[in-house]
């Protein structure tokens, strides 16, 4: 390890920047973000360093650098554009033992500047030694997509619960686990999704739970997940680190295998998946397990393909986790319509096609199709999606002509979007279940009906499996 990181206290300590040039202006922001008194030394101000002058917030030696100026300073920067200048800084510092930094000079540092991650009072530093600043950042910058930005606001939180907690349990290991447990559960859910007062009362339930006895339970969070439509790149941010988090993942059939394969390896796995006249569980009984689960103390995901509040009787769930006091937050995802639309190069709104877009699904509790007022889809200027309606499209297409939709109607079914298993098979209302049955069209698949269906050929950018030949008129 060439280099010892450290992080150093700079509140109110004063520090000197040599130069005044827009590199110079970096350091002096950084500094002044660590709550530093900045000097700078230099003929001349830059027009960001000179602003930040006018603002008094700091003081300005209009001339060249002198040894003497690091007289009393807890480091110094040297951030000019001149050699001789910056080997004068640095062996003014050296002689002082007062910390240096020379930008681009890596021979004349006594530290480097990191590539930092950001959420105080959480600080992440990043350095490859001077070896290549570029791949730091880019490190940096992938951990700016993995730690949401409210990890600051856990960690003043944790502050303030902190003396609570070590009197509460005062064995070490208790109260270790009790930590782990606080800061991947609960409370940290709803502090990223902007609850912070929900999260305190969270936590304070989860402090009281353990201190009533580590079987009392209660420190569960469920998280309803949206999978996408299959693609594990479609997934949000958040949906993967939950994923990664997870003690146990309450999935459906629709989920594909690719992101089912991004769930952490010890985490149990729970096939809730449904199919039409085929329940691997009743919906009730999902909803009870969601509270079990989360009364024992587990990080749950239920896992919904497509988005939990599109025909993913999310809020049926919601439903009974608030009815028992179980925290839970929804993570949305992207819906099959969206993303299969997408993938096939068939937008659902064109100014030229439609100006509305419906979805249905293909059956409900009463029956297939038994509910859907036919009459208000029928619209040329409207695309119409249907979910789960390969098995009803003879129905959802009789209802349709019979309410008045022409029977030329392009209509298109994709099957398994967005995966490397995508097939589309395109046709008019009239045909199309003819043409899907030929071609062994299965579920999981979504039907689109309108005029938007005619631009899947000029569109269609993404290739799973070729479309079928187009079958004879």
């Amino acid at each position: 390890m060439q280099y010892l990181p450290i992080f150093l206290r700079l509140a109110g300590q004063p520090c000197l920047v040599v130069g005044g040039g827009e590199i110079a202006a970096r350091k002096v922001n950084a500094l002044l973000r660590a709550g530093a008194r900045v000097r700078v030394v230099a003929p001349a101000l830059g027009e960001d360093v000179h602003r930040l002058l006018l603002a008094g917030r700091i003081e300005h030696l209009a001339r060249r650098f002198e040894p003497s100026d690091l007289d009393g300073q807890a480091l110094v920067i040297s951030a000019t554009d001149r050699r001789e200048v910056n080997e004068a800084v640095a062996a003014a510092a050296q002689a002082r033992n007062v910390p240096v930094n020379v930008v681009d000079c890596p021979d004349l540092c006594g530290f480097i500047f990191p590539a930092i991650v950001d959420r105080s009072p959480v600080v992440i530093a990043v350095s490859t030694g001077g070896a290549s600043p570029v791949l730091a950042r880019l490190v940096r910058a992938r951990l700016e997509m993995a730690l949401p930005a409210a990890y600051g606001r856990l960690a003043l939180l944790a502050e303030r619960f902190r003396q609570r907690v070590k009197v509460a349990l005062p064995d070490a290991s208790r109260r270790r686990r009790f930590w782990e447990a606080a800061l991947q559960g609960g409370p940290a859910e709803l502090m990223f999704n902007g609850q912070d007062a929900a999260a305190e009362r969270c936590f304070e339930g989860l402090l009281a739970a353990e201190t009533a006895g580590p079987a009392s339970g209660g420190r569960g969070f469920v998280s309803l997940v949206g999978a996408g439509p299959g693609d594990p790149d479609l997934l949000t941010l958040r949906a993967l680190r939950l994923l990664q988090e997870a003690d146990v993942v309450v999935y459906d059939r629709l989920v594909s295998a690719e992101v089912m394969g991004l769930i952490r390896t010890d985490a149990e796995r729970i096939n809730a998946g449904k199919a039409s006249s085929r329940h691997t569980l009743p919906q009730e009984e999902i909803n009870c397990l969601l509270v079990r689960l989360a009364r024992e103390g587990k990080r749950v995901v239920r896992l919904k393909g497509g988005d939990p509040f599109i025909f993913g009787r999310g809020g049926e769930e919601i439903e009974t986790l608030l009815e028992q006091g179980i925290p839970f937050q929804i993570v949305p995802g992207v819906t099959a319509a969206t993303g299969c639309a997408a993938y096939a190069g068939i937008p659902l709104t064109h100014r030229d096609h439609a100006q509305s877009v419906a979805f249905v699904t293909g059956h409900s509790r009463e029956g297939q199709g038994s509910s859907v007022d036919w009459a208000r889809l029928v619209n040329p200027q409207q695309t119409l999606v249907v979910y789960m309606g390969l098995q009803a499209f003879p129905e959802i297409r009789d209802q349709l002509i019979r309410h008045g939709c022409p029977a030329d109607t392009l209509a298109a079914i994709i099957e398994q979007g967005t995966t490397v298993r995508q097939r589309v098979v395109t046709g008019t209302l009239v045909d199309l279940y003819e043409r899907a049955t030929a071609a062994g069209i299965v579920s999981p698949a979504l039907i689109i009906i309108g005029s938007v269906v005619a631009l899947h050929r000029q569109l269609a950018w993404y290739h799973g499996q070729a479309e079928p030949p187009a079958q004879p008129d």
